[in-house]
């Protein structure tokens, strides 16, 4: 019987049916993370560097990419080396810290999105209590919020799952994360359980705010020509981005449920990793191309290099 004393790295499944298409795989791999680094620094840089473009608005989508370069980074390099690898092994505190970076990623991008279904209900609901309400200080504060509270709630079940010993090294993902992990425990895992439930229900909770947001958000731009076009040049990019983000994130809970063991490992695998490949990859994209003055900046920077 193996104990966490013992256990010093596990196995991880799923690259083994990819061995025929490993080239092709990483070549997909490779392109993909570098589009997600590439698109979301140009729309991080372009928010930093133009100062018409330093509005509460455009400061939270750049926190939301720079989350998806921070989650990103917790996935593909693992993945990469792996893919090059006959042995797909990764040690305890390189699996632990995995875990960590993808489940305070995760945390923090519904958190953000429900910082930005406020900023949106306050800036058509009360459009001229705007500045007063968001100013720079609160603006910094929802930032601090935002990461503070995502790092601190998978601190602590990052503390809760170091407690646990082990009786087995076999992860049956591509990647590692908390459920994973426990269900290799010899021991009770209620306490690390109690805490999961308490912040599902805090996301459901977040949820259901950007919900109510919306609707109040509808029912004000429903009733003017010029609310529907800010509706639609403001408010459908984040509506996008969360349904992309739910969506993607319900794969990989399915992941564990009974109903999709049946399924082949790959299918399986392909649908856990979605929400690691289509927030990250989307998200600029939507926000780059809806949002008329970060497209405009963009555009402006390309056409610029392309002069020099």
């Amino acid at each position: 019987m193996e104990n966490s004393s013992t256990v010093n790295f596990f196995s991880l499944s799923g690259l083994q049916d990819l061995e025929a298409f490993r080239g092709v795989s990483a070549s997909f791999t490779i392109v993909t993370y570098l589009l997600i680094i590439a698109l979301n620094v140009t729309l991080i840089s372009t928010v930093c560097v133009e100062k018409s473009l330093h509005e509460p608005m455009y400061i939270f989508v750049c926190n939301l990419c720079a989350n998806g370069l921070y989650g990103t980074v917790g996935f593909y390099p693992k993945f990469l080396l792996d893919l090059f690898s006959e042995i797909h092994v990764i040690s305890y505190s390189a699996c632990l810290t995995q875990g960590y970076i993808i489940y305070s990623s995760v945390v923090s991008e519904i958190t953000i999105l429900n910082v930005m279904s406020f900023d949106r209900y306050i800036a058509i609901c009360k459009p001229l209590q705007y500045h007063i309400i968001l100013t720079p200080l609160t603006v910094f504060r929802l930032l601090c919020f935002v990461w503070g509270f995502s790092l601190l709630t998978s601190i602590v079940s990052l503390i809760l799952t170091l407690r646990i010993p082990l009786c087995g090294s076999h992860i049956g993902k591509l990647f590692c994360d908390n459920p994973s992990i426990l269900k290799l425990g010899c021991i009770s895992t209620t306490p690390n359980q109690v805490w999961s439930f308490t912040i599902i229900l805090i996301q459901v909770a977040q949820v259901f705010l950007i919900v109510f947001s919306y609707i109040r958000i509808v029912r004000i731009c429903i009733e003017s020509s010029e609310g529907r076009t800010k509706f639609m040049h403001t408010c459908v990019p984040h509506l996008l981005t969360l349904i992309i983000f739910i969506t993607t994130t319900l794969f990989d809970v399915a992941y564990g449920w009974q109903a999709t063991q049946n399924l082949p490992l790959n299918v399986r695998n392909a649908m856990a990793l979605q929400f690691l490949v289509l927030p990250p990859l989307l998200n600029p994209l939507v926000y780059g191309l809806q949002l008329q003055q970060i497209r405009r900046k963009v555009l402006r920077k390309c056409c610029r290099k392309d002069r020099s």
